[in-house]
């Protein structure tokens, strides 16, 4: 998805989908971060390098 739109979960875009990076500089909607770490079984990695997934602070 463009990041200037909204996830499928969104409805309209908004600060209800706020772009959220990772320490790896990768960049995803909220709702789609949470939805892919939330889906692997052991540790979460970056979808894009395969790094383990740790929210940027």
């Amino acid at each position: 998805m463009a990041f200037d739109g909204c996830c499928p979960d969104c409805k309209l875009p908004g600060d209800d989908c706020p772009l959220i990076w990772g320490v790896c500089n990768h960049a995803f909607h909220l709702h789609c971060i949470l939805k892919w770490v939330h889906s692997q079984t052991s540790q979460a990695h970056c979808p894009m390098c395969r790094r383990e997934w740790q929210f940027k602070g």
